[in-house]
């Protein structure tokens, strides 16, 4: 990614943070201090009601958890992003957000007006701000994904978070198969078993990068990526 670097960026634990993700180009994030948690949320960026799904994202590729090789899909069956590159080896995509109403009876209330920029944050929220930047508002967000979190699932249908799933250093990258408008969250994973606040940072680069090949790995994963990257790409034509 160094030779087409475009761009870098740090963000704090407990923030929300958007770009329009170009067509051609890779979002690399990066866990800084090891423990991180991203929500993440996909749109189209040139026709908005077009958005990540998540079902769809699940159903095509025969998994619960997302890795490289895997792509993000619309609920128009194209391909928003591919995962070209990870070092952790499970995101969770069923665990959801954060809340006000969650946050608050973990972690306690702390507002801005009494501590500033270590007030108590939540994803949702964040996430519902971040779209009045594009118009959109809280009506548009649907399901998300949560990079460098595990969450598992046993026979009787419990939900169990896994700590330490992502090290220091450890990172995942997104390349844009369209103009991706991506919002990002920092707060701590709703299933985070820590009565302590403390959402971690992350680091963020952008690079230029090759259009994917007819062998690439996230096309071949599985037939339907196949037919879900032909959609994406006869959507250019």
């Amino acid at each position: 990614m160094e030779s087409s670097l475009l761009a870098t960026e740090a963000v704090p634990g407990g923030a929300t943070w958007s770009h329009v993700l170009k067509r051609g180009t890779a979002l690399r994030i990066t866990d800084l201090e090891g423990g991180a948690n991203v929500a993440a949320y996909f749109l189209n960026f040139d026709m908005p009601a077009e958005r990540f799904n998540l079902p769809d994202t699940l159903k095509a590729q025969h998994t619960a958890r997302l890795t490289k090789g895997h792509v993000l899909y619309s609920d128009m069956g194209r391909i928003l992003c591919s995962m070209t590159e990870d070092t952790v080896g499970w995101h969770d995509p069923i665990a959801g957000l954060s809340n006000a109403e969650l946050v608050e009876r973990k972690y306690g209330k702390l507002s801005y007006q009494k501590a500033r920029n270590e007030w108590h944050q939540n994803a949702r929220d964040g996430l519902a701000i971040e779209l009045g930047k594009y118009g959109l508002g809280p009506r548009d967000l649907h399901a998300t994904v949560n990079f460098f979190s595990k969450v598992t699932v046993d026979e009787d249908g419990n939900l169990h978070y896994s700590t330490a799933n992502s090290k220091a250093g450890d990172y995942v990258e997104l390349r844009a198969e369209m103009n991706v408008l991506v919002l990002l969250n920092t707060c701590q994973h709703p299933l985070d078993p820590s009565r302590k606040y403390a959402p971690k940072p992350v680091s963020l680069s952008i690079a230029r990068v090759p259009a994917p090949r007819p062998d690439d790995l996230c096309r071949t994963q599985c037939r339907e990526n196949a037919r879900g990257f032909l959609l994406t790409e006869f959507y250019f034509l």
